[in-house]
């Protein structure tokens, strides 16, 4: 089914007939079977299932982690997999945000530092991306923080300064896997309200896949993905 008015897509995210199968020990799983979904400026959009439905697997390929067997992305009309592995990559870090269950954020580094990443794999100037990296580590309410290292932090600051990470660039879509799924309630919710905010801060499309229903029904749309398709 198509979720979303496919007619005008201008300006965000579209996709078409995504399928991806996978080699099952002889035979071949179907994960998806034709999926469809536009993704607005600004909207946030919950993606439910059972486990092993392929939430994570759709995730991957809207992220452009992985390609489709099948079907089209594209980004303002354009086909985001005709672009060849490197100019992918240069478009994943400068227009795709992503947040996971675990942050997998460097422990090395610094929060402030941990930010700046993205820039600096951009060939950002390193006083432009640390000067930007505190910006949006103010706005999750990390300014106090910058300079402490990952294992300094508990884990609802680790997840903002993930958060941080994903918005740096100012990307146009944000994909969030169980970003409260390793938080506690009180911590998880805090989180997704600043993913929230932040989303209408920044006018992203945010896809979420959760298994927390109290979080998904307070998204704009709420799609389950059964049988390798997305059902409102």
């Amino acid at each position: 089914m198509n979720t979303g008015n496919t007619n005008d897509n201008e300006n965000g995210f579209l996709a078409k007939g995504l399928e991806k199968s996978y080699d099952g020990g002889g035979h071949r799983i179907e994960v998806l079977q034709g999926v469809d979904l536009q993704l607005k400026n600004g909207e946030m959009v919950a993606i439910v299932g059972v486990s092993g439905t392929g939430k994570t697997t759709l995730l991957h390929i809207f992220g452009t982690l992985d390609r489709p067997d099948k079907g089209s992305l594209t980004y303002k009309g354009a086909d985001v997999y005709a672009k060849n592995d490197i100019e992918l990559s240069a478009f994943r870090n400068r227009m795709i945000g992503f947040v996971f269950q675990f942050h997998h954020l460097l422990p090395e580094f610094t929060a402030l530092e941990n930010v700046m990443m993205p820039g600096l794999i951009a060939r950002q100037q390193a006083e432009k991306a640390e000067i930007e990296a505190a910006t949006v580590l103010d706005r999750v309410g990390l300014a106090n923080r910058l300079l402490h290292k990952v294992g300094e932090l508990s884990g609802g600051e680790q997840q903002r300064v993930a958060l941080a990470r994903a918005l740096i660039m100012k990307p146009a879509l944000l994909l969030a896997d169980e970003p409260t799924g390793n938080l506690d309630a009180k911590t998880g919710n805090k989180v997704f309200d600043l993913i929230r905010e932040m989303s209408a801060l920044y006018s992203l499309a945010t896809v979420m896949v959760t298994h927390n229903m109290e979080l998904a029904r307070r998204m704009d749309r709420c799609l389950t993905l059964a049988e390798g398709r997305l059902h409102e």
